[in-house]
């Protein structure tokens, strides 16, 4: 922590304003605080609200209603989409997308019929999306990422999903539809969780495990379904002698058929 606040003092400088620059679009009923930046290629839509000190690198996208708060950084390429909302000091790393429609199609004999997706997400405050990340608008009502949560690189949230506050979410990793997540969670790289369920605060999952029902806090769990991670440990010990368990419960089996076989015939 240390070593981070001091590379932040010596290396980290937050460029200065630099206004519309020429290349931008930007909508006239938009409404920009005071010091926020807009490079070249960036589209700002109609009636969006950007805070003071909002920086938004090339080819950023807001879409009409959208709303961002103080002292943003969206970088190159981020996407938010219409209405969606963005509290203070909020970091867009490339193409995170905000707002993308939620994954819902209703069967239609053989066909499926897209369910419109009319939420919003709502981004609170000091939170990170890492490059590629995709957060889903909700079918109805919002998908909400509490404050101070970091998600990584390549992460996917579910529509109408509820991130708690300080959690942490690995690359790769994928919430489904509905779910709700505790505070101060950590899920490591590639980990799932189905949807509709509720996870508890303090709760930490290991990389490629799939958590598949509601969840208590305090616990450490691993595997696929995930389990406690000492019981995890104790069952991994053994994957790699099943093969000679195997051969050696076939031995012994072949050894008690001939022993019954015996008995038999006395």
């Amino acid at each position: 922590l240390a070593f981070a606040k001091c590379l932040t003092r010596l290396q980290v400088e937050r460029p200065a304003p630099q206004g519309v620059m020429a290349g931008a679009v930007v909508a006239p009923s938009a409404e920009l605080g005071e010091g926020v930046t807009i490079h070249p290629g960036c589209v700002v839509g109609e009636r969006v609200v950007i805070g003071d000190g909002t920086i938004l690198y090339p080819n950023v996208v807001l879409y009409a209603d959208a709303a961002v708060g103080r002292d943003c950084l969206l970088h190159a390429g981020a996407i938010v989409r219409e209405e969606c909302r963005l509290g203070d000091r909020v970091i867009l790393q490339p193409a995170a997308v905000i707002g993308s429609d939620g994954f819902g199609f209703a069967p239609d004999g053989p066909r499926y019929y897209k369910i419109p997706q009319v939420g919003i997400v709502v981004i609170e405050d000091d939170v990170e999306i890492g490059a590629g990340s995709c957060i889903d608008r909700a079918a109805l009502g919002v998908t909400r990422i509490r404050r101070g949560s970091k998600l990584d690189n390549l992460v996917h949230i579910g529509h109408n999903v509820t991130v708690g506050e300080d959690t942490i979410l690995v690359a790769q990793m994928g919430v489904a539809g509905s779910t709700e997540i505790g505070n101060h969670c950590t899920f490591g790289g590639q980990s799932a969780v189905v949807g509709h369920i509720k996870i508890g605060d303090n709760v930490m999952v290991g990389g490629q495990s799939g958590v598949v029902g509601n969840t208590e806090g305090n616990q450490t769990l691993s595997g696929s379904p995930a389990i406690p991670h000492k019981e995890w440990l104790k069952a991994s010990m053994s994957f790699a002698k099943l093969p000679e368990m195997r051969k050696e419960i076939g031995r012994l089996r072949r050894q008690l058929d001939e022993l019954e076989s015996k008995f038999k015939e006395k």
